[in-house]
């Protein structure tokens, strides 16, 4: 199950609140804490999704905060394009390693900013075989869901094909 942890602020949503930083972590760990019990008690998975919400922004507070949470059920739901932003996804793979339980894949190309920096896959700024490596290292073998932005053009169905193919690409060991 993939949760959002709570946010500090959203830049692209306006009218939202922000929330001391301080406030936000307390209020999202005290949260967790009350739902380890609940997916211990029915072995579901939760995965906690690194996004644009200015909380939980580098992989050492976020390896914390889920060491924090101490339940194998709660773990990270890793966005490999969300990170390109203001970080390296390869970096983030090693230092929360095992407690990776699924994985989106989504790219980003850094020179054009903003939401309208995610591109298709192999598009962007990824390092997708530092990335692979990544997964590779710590033991990684779950899911990889393509995370894709819709499309708005009467070729709807294309991103399918191309999202296929560069997937294929991204798992081919070359």
């Amino acid at each position: 199950m993939l949760i959002i942890p709570g946010a500090v602020g959203v830049d692209f949503i306006k009218e939202r609140e922000v929330i001391p930083y301080d406030t936000a972590y307390e209020r999202a760990l005290a949260a967790f804490q009350k739902l380890k019990a609940v997916a211990e008690e029915y072995e579901i998975q939760v995965g906690i999704e690194n996004v644009w919400n200015k909380f939980l922004v580098s992989p050492l507070e976020m390896r914390t905060f889920i060491d924090q949470i101490d339940s194998p059920f709660v773990g990270s739901y890793f966005d490999v394009g969300n990170v390109v932003f203001n970080g390296y996804p390869e970096h983030w793979i090693k230092i929360l390693g095992d407690r990776i339980k699924k994985v989106h894949f989504k790219d980003y190309r850094k020179e054009a900013g903003g939401l309208c920096g995610f591109v298709d896959l192999l598009a962007g700024d990824v390092d997708w075989k530092g990335v692979m490596q990544a997964f590779e290292k710590t033991g990684y073998d779950g899911w990889c869901t393509a995370e894709m932005l819709p499309p708005y053009s009467q070729y709807s169905d294309q991103i399918i094909y191309n999202t296929s193919a560069s997937m294929e690409r991204i798992f081919r060991k070359e």
